[in-house]
């Protein structure tokens, strides 16, 4: 398995669940830009928006609404940002249909550079808790 979201999801590669049924996935993202960045995945390997079926589509946006919510709940951001990268020249790393679910607040630094161009992973534990606060809220 060459695709970390598809270890992740066969229990291969650690991962902080928020959401997990038979067609999709929500889990925190390692790396933390700003406390709560969710990603959202179908459970079956797809790699660009190009190639992903309606339905599927439909449920991963879905998930984002009620993952947008649970943010909303456990923190009341005062904005959210929800994207998809799509192919290498759209910024997407990993190539494994995925949208980003963040919360974000004025101030929150996100728009800062980092020295390697991403953010430095979270620990586990952070990640472990932070899933299990917006999964109460699903």
């Amino acid at each position: 398995m060459d695709c970390v979201f598809c270890r992740m999801l066969a229990g291969a590669a650690p991962a902080s669940f928020v959401h997990r049924d038979e067609h999709v996935a929500a889990f925190v993202d390692l790396r933390q830009a700003v406390d709560g960045h969710v990603l959202i995945v179908p459970n079956r390997h797809v790699e660009t928006l190009y190639e992903l079926d309606e339905d599927t589509a439909g449920r991963l946006m879905a998930l984002a609404v009620r993952v947008a919510r649970a943010l909303a709940v456990d923190g009341a951001p005062p904005g959210l940002n929800l994207w998809q990268s799509n192919g290498h020249a759209g910024g997407q790393e990993v190539p494994h249909v995925h949208l980003h679910v963040q919360p974000r607040r004025v101030g929150d630094g996100l728009m800062r550079v980092y020295p390697n161009g991403v953010p430095a992973p979270s620990p586990r534990e952070t990640l472990d808790a932070l899933a299990a606060r917006i999964a109460a809220r699903l």
